[in-house]
């Protein structure tokens, strides 16, 4: 990538940073996504897919080929905390946490590079996809036909990495990050006062031990060489400090790579909803709710990828996967792809994904838009 390059897409992703949008409000981004392809000479874009969602095609020669590069454009409901940074985030409690805008930028890049290049032949899809941070958007993008109105053989996408050497990209033999789950437990007693405990079915009491059982669940459920957890958020219920409550709700999130795992804790939740209810005489229920499954490489998109990586850049093969989730696994359950992290640099000092101080590393943009075309010019001359 030539220097004019790199200091026009650190300018744009400044720009993305300063102008963060959440989930599901991406209108914006979106706007600006479309007019910077515009401006790099992309003729066909579609927006509107599946929300905010924005797809360009890229066509060159006879070649009957196609490919789907994809980035997430979303921001977090969070407080940027750097006060010092010159393009800091202009909307209160909005901020790119993640490096979304890092991301959108790269495809970008991936686009000017793509169009610069004579020597592909077929079509390449660039999605720019909106509410990845748990609002559903790959699902919505899918549901809205994107397979079906731009047709690809395989996608391929990334996330930005911190704690790995910057632009090194870490490519997966087996998962590579968890499925995300939400779920609930309510819990419905009988209110009364506080100094009249027999008279009332406490809901608090009931929560209390629900907690202490949710916790088990893992510890001693689980095969220790397996991986899941269960966290629980939030939790809520009363109304006044005189008053045994009428009903408790507790929230959380399951994670885990193996769907037997996730059926499992699911299995488990409702023991302890069951359980809860007999022993403190309320009717408490589990659910889980929506989420996002394991991301998971196809193999040859994975041996594809780290092809790519290699022509690019420094490749490892040795992480464990991460206990996060990531909605291109929705894309995944479609059509073949892979999906690599590429390193964002050390994460000590508040560097860590979703922290306050978290900023996308601007050295990563020409290692990731030089990966994303390369994978690309691969899966197009693929056999």
């Amino acid at each position: 990538m030539d220097e004019h390059l790199f200091e026009t897409l650190t300018q744009w992703r400044h720009h993305l940073h300063a102008n963060p949008d959440v989930t599901q409000e991406e209108g914006p981004t979106a706007a600006f996504v479309a007019q910077r392809l515009r401006e790099l000479g992309v003729t066909e874009i579609e927006t509107g897919v599946g929300g905010h969602g924005v797809v360009a095609t890229l066509r060159r020669g006879g070649g009957n080929r196609s490919v789907g590069l994809r980035a997430d454009m979303d921001a977090l409901p969070i407080q940027e905390a750097s006060a010092d940074l010159p393009y800091r985030s202009t909307k209160p409690g909005v901020m790119h946490a993640c490096g979304h805008d890092g991301h959108t930028t790269a495809l970008l890049g991936a686009a000017a590079l793509l169009m610069r290049d004579e020597g592909w032949s077929g079509t390449v899809r660039l999605v720019f996809q909106p509410a990845e941070e748990g609002g559903g958007g790959a699902r919505a993008m899918i549901e809205d036909g994107l397979f079906r109105r731009f047709p690809m053989d395989r996608i391929f996408g990334w996330h930005n990495w911190p704690g790995l050497a910057v632009g090194t990209i870490a490519v997966h033999d087996g998962p590579v990050m968890a499925a995300g789950r939400r779920f609930q437990i309510l819990i419905e007693g009988h209110a009364g006062h506080a100094a009249l405990p027999h008279l009332t079915h406490d809901p608090i009491v009931a929560a209390g031990h629900a907690i202490v059982a949710c916790q088990s669940i893992v510890a001693r459920n689980l095969d220790p060489l397996d991986s899941a957890v269960v966290s629980l958020t939030k939790i809520e219920g009363g109304e006044a400090w005189n008053q045994i409550a009428a009903g408790v709700s507790i929230r959380g999130s399951l994670r885990y790579l193996r769907d037997e795992t996730g059926a499992m804790i699911g299995e488990a939740l409702d023991r302890v909803a069951r359980g809860i209810s007999e022993t403190f005489q309320v009717n408490a229920r589990a659910e889980v709710l929506g989420g996002v499954a394991v991301t998971t490489n196809h193999p040859a998109e994975r041996d594809l990828a780290a092809a790519a990586a290699g022509a690019v850049t420094t490749v490892r093969r040795d992480l464990p996967a991460a206990m996060t989730g990531e909605d291109f696994s929705e894309f995944l359950r479609e059509i073949p792809g892979a999906f690599v992290w590429i390193g964002n640099g050390p994460a000590e000092g508040g560097r860590e994904l979703h922290h306050p101080n978290y900023d996308f590393e601007d050295r990563v943009l020409p290692t990731a838009s030089g990966f994303l075309a390369e994978a690309a010019r691969r899966a197009l001359s693929a056999e």
